[in-house]
């Protein structure tokens, strides 16, 4: 499955317009990455603990998009972007979206 955050591609034919797809993750903060993230707070540097925590959902919610597209006929997602949002007190999702198309054989 093609993946861009291009509108269009160059050289690339979209055959057939199939529609939005989507996926998302919410995940929520542990324990011991707050601890750690407190103590990183009074001394300064990366949160390495959420920035692991924000890419396992980037990538869960992505695999979801894609297994979505997948499964109404798409071979390309374009135009695709990220989005997070808080949904409550230590909580986050990470939504993804972009346009499902089918593009021409090269």
């Amino acid at each position: 499955m093609l993946v861009s955050n291009l509108e269009f591609l160059p050289d690339q034919k979209v055959l057939k317009h199939i529609g939005l797809v989507q996926g998302s993750s919410v995940r929520s903060k542990h324990v011991g990455r707050d601890i750690m993230a407190s103590l990183k707070n009074l001394f300064g540097g990366e949160l390495a603990g959420y920035t692991e925590l924000l890419q396992e959902s980037r990538v869960e919610a992505l695999d979801r998009m894609i297994e979505q597209a997948s499964g109404i006929g798409a071979n390309a997602i374009l135009n695709v972007r990220f989005s997070t949002s808080s949904i409550t007190a230590g909580a986050a999702e990470i939504y993804v979206y972009g346009t499902a198309v089918q593009l021409a054989d090269n």
